[in-house]
């Protein structure tokens, strides 16, 4: 457009945002507040939370699936080494928890199977149902009866305790 135009036959439209009416010469109070909130709080505890997690960036570890290095059972312990005790009880428990997440994993794909079969789950689902029943089977024999005091000592005399009805059945 040419710097000499005709503004009379070419009329600005009118501004759609209104002017703003000043009663006052003092600032607004809420932009100074907001201001400092901002330069006061929240500008150093983003800075801080930026380093940090630059920081933590490059040290990343991985904090989940510890590994732990298997250690001798009870039966292999000297007698009164507490250390070792202690150590192959730490081992049942956590032995005992993998087992528990072992029943609930095969008890959701057996439901899953269930579930996605229908009525007919019995027929499409029974390699799911028999795994199942041998996992569950499996755990009850070996933790059933324990309690909720449950240990790597009393979980070895119900095995000792198996093992010898078993031989006296075979005896007889």
């Amino acid at each position: 457009m040419p710097a000499d135009f005709d503004k009379e036959a070419y009329p600005e439209p009118p501004r759609k945002t209104p002017v703003v009416d000043k009663q006052t010469s003092l600032p607004n109070p809420a932009v100074i507040l907001s201001k400092l909130f901002y330069y006061s709080v929240d500008l150093p505890v983003t800075t801080f939370r930026d380093v940090v997690d630059n920081v933590r960036a490059k040290n990343k570890s991985v904090y989940y699936h510890q590994k732990f290095r298997r250690v001798s059972d009870l039966t292999e312990c000297q007698e009164g080494d507490y250390v070792c005790y202690y150590e192959a009880e730490m081992q049942w428990r956590r032995d005992y928890k993998v087992d528990q997440e072992i029943v609930k994993v095969v008890q959701e794909r057996m439901r899953a199977c269930q579930q996605r079969e229908g009525h007919s789950y019995q027929q499409n689902c029974a390699n799911e149902i028999q795994q199942f029943n041998e996992v569950t089977k499996n755990y009850q024999s070996r933790y059933g009866d324990l309690g909720a005091y449950g240990s790597g000592r009393k979980c070895l005399m119900k095995q000792k305790e198996r093992m010898m009805a078993a031989q006296a059945q075979s005896a007889n």
